[in-house]
């Protein structure tokens, strides 16, 4: 982890990208929608957004499904507002600890938060603990592949990245075993930029 990796810089940096933040992530609508429709969310269902940002995921959520969308951030929940319709609802919330109970959700997008978060493995862990048990996990992530190291050139632009934006190192399997969840791969495909985004459907256990 770098001296950047706080939940204060986090807060001050994506403060600053907030008023130019959502149309640069409108690049990752398809991957988003398709990453959604995976889940095969269904009325009624409870949904909640990790790292929701500007509210991109906000129009492919299905009508009827209840949603949560959380950020660590105000000034990117104030954008994300005009987005939100009946039975959404925005609230400022830390990924590493959820200020919600346990198994309270059907489904849970991690869009693009995996690689952002000073701890990743505590936000996956924090995901699984409020999922219900059969429920399913979209991430939607750049990631190392799993047993690849990351080249020279991808470690030294991530400690830049990383300051400003993202880490471009993180492997899943990583992640996925440093958080000790219950939790399996139950799809993992190419979404964007060759492979460079991928887009993974986890599955609670039990």
């Amino acid at each position: 982890m770098t001296p950047f990796d706080d939940n204060r810089w986090n807060r001050w940096r994506y403060s600053l990208w907030a008023p130019v933040y959502h149309p640069f992530v409108r690049a990752f609508d398809g991957a988003r929608q398709a990453s959604i429709a995976g889940l095969a969310l269904q009325p009624g269902q409870h949904v909640l957004i990790v790292g929701a940002g500007t509210g991109a995921d906000l129009p492919f959520v299905p009508e009827g499904v209840s949603v949560l969308a959380t950020d660590l951030t105000p000034a990117m929940l104030a954008r994300a507002r005009p987005r939100l319709r009946p039975g959404m609802e925005l609230r400022v919330m830390d990924g590493h600890a959820l200020d919600l109970p346990d198994e309270s959700f059907d489904a849970v997008l991690l869009h693009l938060v995996v690689a952002v978060i000073p701890d990743p493995a505590a936000c996956l862990r924090e995901a699984a603990r409020v999922l219900r048990p059969g429920g399913a996990i979209a991430v939607l992530d750049k990631f190392v592949p799993d047993g690849q190291r990351p080249s020279l050139a991808r470690r030294a632009a991530s400690r830049v990245a990383s300051v400003f934006f993202t880490h471009l190192d993180r492997r899943l399997g990583d992640v996925l075993a440093a958080s000790g969840a219950p939790l399996v791969v139950e799809s993992d495909e190419a979404a964007l930029a060759g492979g460079f985004f991928r887009r993974i459907r986890l599955r609670k256990q039990g």
